[in-house]
């Protein structure tokens, strides 16, 4: 069985760690060179960069804080925010990072994941998807840049696309749930990692170590992501990997 993954998350937002509630409302979580080396010494199994508003600002992501990242790192790092081309890809890989995290320009422009997973494999190519349930459809649907913008696009036809173009993990993250720390969505993170088959990370509600083991059991996700109750303290990666392995998780 493959062990399931802890990742705290750094959403960074002029070169600062900033967390909110449903996507609003941040306030500063510090600086992301020193949380980076704090979560590699905490036993977490990967680390993800996202610079949240790249894209609704329309720049390129931070180079420099990314390589400043990566130099403090042993274990995988994926970015995403503002990678709109190949040459985006490159330059992000060649800062240090090992993926790349693909959102609303995947959406825009569903070719950029083929092209990407074509030149460095589809390992590489994370796609992430931010999901909100519209109850009148009863069914989730797709927003962009940052949430801020709603697509016509159904979650799960896009995901399906999005790996039959060549993605090779899904960061799943649920707008309605994301910073509420009442659990992560398991319906939609079930539906989703029953619908593909790459390993899909759970994203947006962790609040303690049971919604985690939830999400591996209950929402059959492959990891899961967290980022303030890690950055506040109110937990660790290791309490948590502790705890759900007491529930039976196979975590490393």
């Amino acid at each position: 069985m493959l062990t399931k993954r802890i990742i705290p998350c750094l959403d960074v937002k002029d070169g600062r760690v900033v967390k909110g509630i449903q996507f609003v409302q941040l306030r500063d979580a510090g600086d992301p060179v020193e949380l980076a080396r704090f979560y590699d010494e905490q036993g977490a199994d990967e680390l993800v960069f996202l610079d949240i508003s790249a894209s609704h600002e329309g720049r390129k992501t931070m180079v420099e804080v990314v390589k400043a990242v990566a130099s403090e790192l042993a274990i995988p790092f994926t970015v995403g925010g503002g990678i709109n081309t190949l040459e985006d890809m490159k330059r992000i890989l060649r800062a240090g990072a090992d993926k790349v995290s693909l959102n609303t320009a995947a959406v825009n422009r569903p070719e950029l994941i083929t092209e990407g997973s074509n030149y460095f494999g589809a390992q590489c190519i994370v796609v992430a998807v931010d999901a909100k349930y519209d109850p009148d459809l009863e069914s989730w649907t797709v927003y962009t840049h940052g949430g801020r913008t709603r697509t016509e696009r159904d979650v799960m036809d896009w995901v399906k696309e999005a790996v039959d173009r060549g993605a090779g993990e899904i960061l799943l993250t649920s707008m309605d749930s994301d910073g509420e720390k009442k659990g992560f969505d398991l319906a939609l993170t079930k539906a989703v990692s029953e619908k593909v088959s790459v390993p899909v990370i759970a994203s947006g509600g962790a609040g303690n170590a049971d919604h985690f083991a939830n999400a591996f059991t209950k929402g059959q996700a492959d990891a899961a992501l967290a980022a303030s109750i890690f950055h506040y303290k109110e937990t660790s990666v290791a309490e948590v990997k502790a705890f759900i392995k007491e529930k039976g998780v196979f975590v490393r």
